[in-house]
């Protein structure tokens, strides 16, 4: 799966999963806030059923001619008789007649006609059983788990049909990519080949514009086609990462590009120090530079300043051409973006560069003004 399906893919889950999580959240909550707040009421119903025998004791005892009248006491349960003035008479435990119980106990508070002593009131109190609350708390979290497994699985199928009309399209795309680079491969080095040879018959000697502008087109081939065969493989070849001698490398690819900065007639000013060595794989690095210093060329003005700076830090290229826009720069890593649509190009360059930058940890940065021109710098080291 490519990079892109895989954004669309994790995209759709995030907001698929994230709207049904909340939804079962929020139903759950609701369903166990109400079906807990039953069990609590149903036990404060056998918590006022009781009170209400506990009152009826104590009546059997205000008709008793007992001289000892024993209290009444139920199991589990405190309770406690205050007189019409609310002050504590007797009972299991003085419990507060207007403190509100906390989440560990049920209280009810009974109304009672005046009998013997003058009682009032009864209080009664016992500790919440949590026993069906807990098993109330387990389900619904089991239930919100399975629910989440349930639907990722099924999202995760659904966001597969989501993006399979963007992987057909891009299926195509790179079948037609895989074709067109097989067929500019054997053209494009037989005319390379024979204008090396043609250079150098003396007849040729006159012909010499002439072959530098075929030159310029078949490298001008030659890097797309490489660019290509870059992303046909989907940057999934075997790398030799090595030792590069980055300033060697830097030096050739000026030297590649030299018929095409005099046909741009560009002031060119190169800053390379010595012996710059980068642990790369050597392809990613011809790939890096060259799609760097051909944008530059590219979209640079006839005449203006063509600046390489290569230290131990940094690789810089700058400009003075036609710039990007703020609005651009945001987007202009992505493949397929082009800024600029005065220029040929497939807008393929700087997600080349972008995708190697990553790979290394490296770091890209863009700093680019409209009519004023592009500095594009790499950051070897953090």
């Amino acid at each position: 799966m490519l990079a892109s399906e895989k954004r669309s893919l994790y995209r759709f889950l995030l907001i698929y999963l994230s709207s049904t999580i909340i939804l079962f959240t929020i139903s759950s909550y609701l369903f166990y806030n109400y079906t807990k707040n039953n069990i609590i009421e149903q036990q404060k119903e056998n918590l006022r059923l009781n009170g209400e025998n506990i009152i009826s004791k104590l009546r059997a005892l205000q008709q008793s001619n007992s001289q000892k009248l024993p209290y009444p006491l139920t199991k589990n349960i405190d309770s406690a008789i205050y007189d019409l003035d609310k002050k504590y008479i007797f009972g299991t435990k003085q419990i507060s007649l207007n403190k509100k119980p906390n989440n560990s106990f049920i209280k009810e508070v009974l109304r009672v006609k005046p009998y013997y002593l003058g009682a009032s009131y009864l209080v009664v109190q016992k500790t919440l059983n949590l026993k069906a609350i807990n098993i109330l708390k387990k389900r619904v979290i089991i239930f919100l788990i399975f629910a989440t497994l349930i639907f990722s699985i099924l999202g995760y199928f659904l966001g597969r049909l989501f993006i399979a009309p963007m992987k057909e399209s891009i299926d195509k795309i790179n079948r037609f990519i895989q074709d067109a680079t097989h067929e500019l491969n054997t053209p494009i080095s037989t005319i390379l080949t024979n204008i090396e040879l043609i250079e150098n018959y003396d007849d040729c000697k006159n012909l010499k514009d002439d072959l530098n502008r075929i030159q310029i087109a078949s490298k001008t081939l030659s890097r797309i086609y490489e660019d290509l065969a870059y992303l046909n493989l989907n940057h999934k070849y075997y790398k030799n990462i090595e030792a590069l001698n980055i300033s060697q490398i830097l030096r050739d690819r000026i030297n590649y590009f030299k018929s095409h900065i005099e046909a741009k007639k560009l002031k060119l000013k190169v800053n390379i120090e010595d012996n710059i060595t980068i642990d790369m794989d050597k392809n990613d690095a011809i790939r890096l530079i060259d799609n760097i210093i051909s944008n530059a060329i590219k979209y640079n003005s006839l005449n203006q300043v063509l600046k390489i700076t290569l230290n131990s830090k940094n690789f810089i290229v700058e400009d003075g051409g036609v710039g990007i826009s703020q609005k651009d720069l945001a987007n202009i890593k992505n493949r397929f973006h082009r800024a600029n649509k005065s220029e040929g190009g497939f807008g393929i360059g700087l997600d080349i560069v972008n995708e190697i930058i990553k790979s290394y940890n490296f770091e890209l940065i863009i700093n680019s003004k409209e009519n004023i021109g592009t500095k594009v710098e790499v950051k070897w080291q953090k």
